[in-house]
């Protein structure tokens, strides 16, 4: 029988932009540009400064793929892990629910770097893009809830993703693909501990998932060779990075399931395990018309997921860290109606914030628990402070596919990004975004912010 790794490889070698349904093709623009947004929203962010000028030292100006953030170019390489890093800083980049996994960040980074050296056109960017959301959604479902409470299955799945996407402009015929996913495998990394330090390893996590996917990609095209099995070999990434993987989810659906059509597009600007609280809290405060100073505790009744990634935040010293605390992220909701990107840069360690904080618990529910990872359910209960206890329940947060951004909506966010990071003008973001919508007719994709 052939292995799952080769069934995977021919599917991303072997797609093209007519056997893409015309909804996923328009759910993949939707993505496109919500990555925009995120990217231009990590201008101005520490971290990708840092990582930006370590490529402008390792490469060229003269190189033909952009840097978003600063209007610059750089070498596809390079260009890839800048860009990478701005767009998952923000924490607005798109998350795929049932795979924990982020794939804007670590697929359109890399494929819209190659296809400017390639001069590509926008539907061969579109059927990359797919590829690669496939790809690594299928490998983090694989990967299994083992695997995401120690790994980020980002900075894991991502390097397959991006190896996917970028060996389908390439070319790759199914054989090199299966090589590139080899060398992408045994690259992938991404550990939780930085959490506990407010370490700013997560968005190296996407810097290095969209290199290394595109160096694996450009290696096979040359000849090198990946471990053929690497996904359920006996010394693969099952066997070190997972007790419950699962090979057959590898190859679920292919070509009939578009798993691309799943992914959720972020509200709040924080980790995607506090927005179903949030909408839930949200929920029973406008129900009720209840005010944060009403509020004396907020059970928020979470999947395990939740606890493993969010537990270990207790006392947030950063902006970024502050978007990993359950309780900080529901003082947001509580008192500005949303956990808006401005509202986390000036309340997140203030009087307020804190006291509502530290009236936030988290506990483990079982519907929730079983739910996940396919469905995240909110649940909350909150106590009054006259001795009331409500209830609040969200089935699908806000942004997930059947409560999902209108394009409107998506623009709108985009242009809060840009006006957010001062990365683009109004006006020059709004050019980008109405070009943007169109990419599908692009004969040659170019520079997206001018």
């Amino acid at each position: 029988m052939t292995s799952y790794s080769a069934q995977l490889a021919t599917f991303a070698a072997q797609l093209r932009f007519e056997d893409i349904p015309e909804p996923v093709v328009r759910k993949t623009e939707d993505l496109l540009v919500d990555w925009f947004g995120a990217t231009v929203g990590g201008h101005g962010s520490r971290p990708v400064e840092n990582i930006n000028l370590f490529a402008r030292a390792m490469g060229s100006a003269q190189g033909s793929a952009e840097v978003i953030v600063d209007g610059t170019s750089n070498s596809p390489y390079l260009a890839a892990m800048v860009n990478a890093a701005a767009s998952h800083v923000a924490e607005q980049d798109d998350v795929h629910n049932g795979s924990v996994f982020h794939p804007a960040t670590v697929v359109f980074s890399p494929a819209v770097a190659v296809a400017q050296a390639l001069g590509a056109s926008g539907q061969q960017l579109l059927a990359a893009s797919v590829v690669g959301y496939e790809v690594g959604i299928r490998v983090g479902e694989f990967l299994g809830r083992s695997h995401y409470r120690v790994f980020h299955t980002t900075g894991t799945a991502g390097t397959l993703a991006a190896a996917a996407a970028v060996g389908h402009l390439l070319g790759l015929n199914a054989r090199q693909m299966q090589h590139a996913l080899g060398s992408a495998g045994t690259q992938s990394a991404g550990l939780w501990e930085f959490l506990r330090t407010a370490a700013d390893s997560k968005i190296l996590h996407t810097a290095h998932a969209a290199g290394a996917g595109l160096m694996s990609a450009y290696l096979a095209q040359d000849g090198f060779t990946g471990a053929a099995d690497i996904f359920e070999g006996p010394q693969g990434m099952a066997a070190g990075m997972s007790s419950d993987a699962d090979p057959a989810r590898l190859i679920d659906g292919l070509g009939t399931r578009w798993a691309t059509a799943e992914t959720s597009f972020k509200y709040h600007a924080s980790c995607r395990h506090t927005h179903p609280a949030a909408d839930a809290l949200l929920h029973v405060m406008q129900t009720h018309g209840l005010k944060s100073s009403d509020l004396a505790q907020v059970v928020t009744h979470v999947h395990q997921g939740a606890i493993d990634v969010l537990g270990p935040v207790v006392n947030p010293t950063t902006v970024h860290q502050s978007k990993f605390s359950m309780g900080t992220v529901l003082a947001m909701a509580a008192q500005f109606g949303h956990a808006g990107l401005n509202e986390f840069e000036q309340a997140f360690q203030t009087e307020a914030t804190q006291a509502l904080c530290d009236k936030v618990v988290m506990v483990l529910d079982p519907e929730v628990d079983g739910a996940y990872p396919k469905r995240w359910i909110g649940k909350v209960s909150v106590t009054t402070t006259d001795g009331r206890v409500l209830h609040g329940r969200v089935d699908e947060p806000k942004g997930d596919p059947g409560n999902t951004l209108s394009r409107q909506e998506i623009t709108d966010k985009a242009l809060r990004l840009a006006a957010f990071s001062g990365g683009a003008t109004p006006e020059a973001m709004r050019k980008a975004l109405d070009a943007l919508w169109q990419v599908a007719a692009w004969p040659k994709v170019g520079v997206l912010l001018a």
